[in-house]
């Protein structure tokens, strides 16, 4: 057995570098995090110091148990997890899990560190290990116990207030309120009229354009001309002033240099990779790690391609510039190589750990040699990273611009300007993109014809165009990313999963790439920013990580930072659970009068979305309510776009004697007839849809129904039936695939019941129903590890498993149990908890 036990984090990582130690070290991945907060309440106790109680993650049991075997035969024990806080502290829960079961003694404990994973580094690692940092422990556990206490208070509140199921996290809301509040700025913009004008000129080398800049002895701005008539008016002048051509009166010519952009830290990556490569966050972040654990390159067997790639600093080490600068003398001359390396300092004012820049381990490895390795996700990202890095240690680009200034009269005057490159620099191999295109970038590689002052240059036409300003942009993925960034919230291993919570809790959607808030999102946003203003602040989150990198650098106690946020949050929280009302805090909105009842039309947030309703609940005769169109947004809809939606059920005529309707139900737009219920497709309109449709795709659904069974067995509940994908075999209980090179009509009853015994679950009644637990579990477990999958996982918050009070709740039995044995507020209360796991 090997007298070294080293533990990282991930398996393929372990791969890696086992074969780099050799015979000496047996290496084990602990698969992630070990430890995490028991999910129910009391798991941070503010009233004893903030004390946190933690227990083994389950699914990772068998890897502690892995390593906790392995520790007993080691001399020595290395700590390898991630080289930042939350490797740090998985390093730490380790030692302490190592500890309890009386496995340290008489061995030794070191942590290692390194930020790429190649033979030289591991083995410098090994050669100069430390002890885990406390600080940074200290750092994670302030940042872990903030955000469940967060969740675990906050989650209930909106539970009440706004929608059951939800979760609110530390750094996720204040991520959320920037999407909303971007989309309340797009419905607020009133966009205005500008005019701009073009002098199309018709020069004898070369044709071009130059835009007006000076009009009736004035700057022309971009407001100086907002409606046709002015702007033709304009145009009449300019073209009496000008004649047949404009005079040349000035021509300039400026070099200027254009550094290259900085080596990649995460969040420029995951912008690059989303503007460049059409990446989502996440994906970057799956397929970097895959280059950062290891690949298998030819004869030189498994490596990894690119250092850490959470980080914020935009350092290189000596080695790797010394080795870049030779790869860049030897492909592009070395004349491309500047006198000195280029420095970069961070621009990130809460830049983390100093790691160095996301970079290729080896500039020696082009894309070009490693491509046929990778798969075409790998090669796309390794080919960014290696431009990137090269490139920022090669001379500037040279751009010389050129301005020519034309009269038109003496009144009015034009501009043309063009930028060619004079020398490429480091804009032969990489340039970096751009959300929006900036007004100069029209000039870019445009070329002007030689001119001189006092020159005439034939004019063409002068032309006008009638634009309007537009709103802001939504945000897009990359966009997103660095106004995150800016404002200091979240953190590199953060800005991922916030996005991916924000999505999987349906609180955001993605619509042509772009984010828009959902009607529950926007609600939550509302919500959180009328009533806990202090905790969504971007100023007062950043402060706070402002807090927790000062407890990292051992600047500060984490204790102190917890007392100061806690108390003034959990008065807040105790305030606003008494004093909010519900209407409000959903958004719910009156519209005006329904013209035929002449009661209130209003818009509000139910369990299953928002919805339109006429009339109030108090009223003798019960309200009338329908759900909103796709696409439809609680928040702008009029009167006028709602009071269609009560046309609905409409119903079409009489199909064999029974009535036809439309209508919409939980799960969309549908076609009825008796029992028989038909969804309308993604081109139907439930509101214009004819009767000759509806009673085709009724017909449809029971010539399905009634094929639907292929063979059944007499004295069993064992059928073969026709399903959505395909024939399969069901016995109400379980369902069993069928083979593919087996006739489904042939099969035998014991055939049948041997594929059962392999099957899983009935899904019973669908949609519609509950799922059936595989092994009867209780229905109170089941729901807990449903509450624990919708919650999420990032700021910590709460949502990771659900206590077994709230499972109670699921089944609508318990549910009412619930209600009766304690208050309405007390039972939401107690539902709400559940969540407890990073928001």
């Amino acid at each position: 057995m090997a007298k070294n036990l080293l533990i990282v984090e991930s398996p393929a990582k372990a791969k890696t570098i086992n074969k780099y130690l050799g015979k000496d070290f047996h290496v084990l991945a602990s698969y992630g995090h070990v430890r995490d907060l028991v999910p129910k309440e009391g798991a941070v106790d503010p009233e004893n110091g903030f004390a946190m109680r933690y227990d083994l993650i389950e699914k990772n049991l068998k890897h502690v148990e892995a390593i906790a075997k392995a520790a007993k035969s080691a001399e020595a024990i290395y700590l390898a997890t991630d080289p930042d806080r939350e490797g740090e502290a998985i390093s730490w829960h380790i030692s302490e899990i190592l500890k309890e079961r009386g496995l340290l003694k008489d061995r030794a404990l070191h942590r290692v560190v390194f930020t790429e994973i190649t033979p030289r580094a591991i083995k410098a690692a090994v050669e100069n290990p430390r002890q885990v940092a406390g600080d940074l422990v200290d750092a994670q556990q302030a940042r872990r116990a903030l955000d469940y206490l967060v969740g675990f208070n906050l989650s209930p509140v909106l539970w009440r207030k706004v929608q059951r199921g939800l979760s609110a996290g530390r750094v996720q809301s204040p991520a959320l309120r920037m999407i909303v509040e971007r989309e309340e700025e797009i419905e607020a913009f009133v966009p205005r009229e500008y005019w701009s004008v073009e002098a199309e000129m018709n020069h004898p080398q070369q044709a071009f354009t130059a835009r007006l800049v000076k009009l009736d002895g004035k700057k022309f701005e971009q407001f100086t001309l907002t409606n046709t008539e002015d702007a033709q008016a304009a145009r009449e002048r300019l073209v009496k002033a000008a004649g047949d051509a404009l005079r040349v009166t000035d021509v300039i010519s400026k070099e200027r240099k254009r550094r290259p952009a900085p080596p990649f830290i995460t969040s420029t990556l995951q912008q690059e990779a989303a503007r460049k490569l059409g990446f989502t966050t996440s994906r970057t972040m799956r397929v970097a790690q895959k280059l950062y654990e290891g690949m298998a390159i030819g004869e030189e067997g498994t490596v990894g391609l690119i250092s850490y790639m959470r980080t914020d600093s935009v350092s290189l080490s000596v080695d790797a510039v010394a080795e870049i600068r030779d790869v860049i003398a030897r492909d592009f001359g070395t004349q491309a190589v500047p006198d000195k390396p280029n420095e970069y300092k961070s621009k990130s004012k809460n830049a983390q750990e100093a790691h160095e820049a996301i970079r290729p381990t080896s500039a020696l490895r082009t894309p070009a040699s490693v491509a046929k390795y990778l798969d075409d996700d790998g090669r796309r990202l390794y080919e960014l990273i290696w431009k990137r890095t090269v490139a920022c240690q090669m001379v500037p680009a040279t751009l010389n611009t050129v301005s020519v200034e034309l009269a038109a009269g003496s009144e009015h005057g034009f501009r043309a300007s063009g930028t060619t490159v004079v020398d490429p620099g480091f804009l032969a191999v990489y340039e970096e993109g751009k959300d929006q295109k900036a007004a100069e970038d029209d000039d870019e590689g445009r070329k002007l014809p030689p001119m001189k002052t006092g020159q005439s240059v034939p004019l063409g036409n002068i032309h006008t165009d009638q634009h309007f300003t537009e709103p802001p942009p939504r945000f897009s993925e990359a966009s997103l990313v660095k106004a995150l960034e800016e404002y200091g919230i979240g953190r590199p291993s953060t800005y991922a999963s916030i996005i991916q919570v924000l999505q999987g809790r349906e609180y955001v959607y993605l619509d042509n790439r772009r984010f828009r808030p959902s009607d529950v999102g926007r609600a939550v946003a509302n919500f959180l920013t009328s009533h806990f203003t202090q905790y969504v602040d971007y100023d007062f989150t950043a402060k706070l990580e402002d807090e927790l990198d000062s407890v990292a650098a051992g600047e500060s106690a984490w204790i102190p930072l917890m007392e100061r946020f806690w108390k003034p949050f959990k008065t807040t929280v105790d305030e606003k659970s008494e004093s909010v009302d519900r209407t409000e805090a959903t958004g719910a909105r009156q519209l005006g009068t329904d013209p035929k009842s002449g009661k209130p039309v209003s818009v509000r947030l139910g369990r299953y979305g928002p919805y339109a309703q006429i009339g109030h609940m108090d009223d003798e005769e019960k309200p009338k309510f329908a759900s909103l169109r796709p696409g439809t947004s609680m928040h702008t809809i009029t009167l006028e776009e709602a009071l269609p939606l009560f046309d609905l059920p409409r119903t079409l005529g009489e199909m064999d004697g029974k009535p036809v309707t439309v209508a919409i139900g939980r799960f969309g737009p549908f076609a009825k007839r008796g029992d028989t219920y038909a969804s309308l497709g993604k081109e139907d309109d439930p509101y214009k849809i004819g009767f000759e449709r509806a009673v085709e795709l009724i017909r449809a659904k029971e010539e399905m129904i009634a094929n639907r069974t292929i063979k059944t067995f007499e004295g069993t509940d064992i059928q073969v039936l026709n399903g959505r994908y395909g024939p399969y075999i069901t016995d109400g209980e379980k369902n069993g695939k069928i083979p593919k090179d087996r006739d489904p009509a042939s099969l035998t009853q014991a055939e049948c019941e041997a594929l059962l015994a392999e099957g899983k679950p009935v899904r019973k009644g669908g949609r519609f129903g509950k799922k059936v637990a595989a092994k009867k579990a209780p229905a109170k477990k089941a729901a807990a590890k449903k509450a624990a999958g919708q919650a999420g996982a990032t700021d910590g918050a709460v949502a990771k498993k659900a206590t077994k009070k709230v499972a109670k709740k699921a089944t609508k039995k318990a549910a009412k149990k619930a209600v009766k044995k304690a208050p309405a507020k007390k039972a939401a209360k107690k539902a709400a908890k559940k969540a407890a796991s990073p928001a």
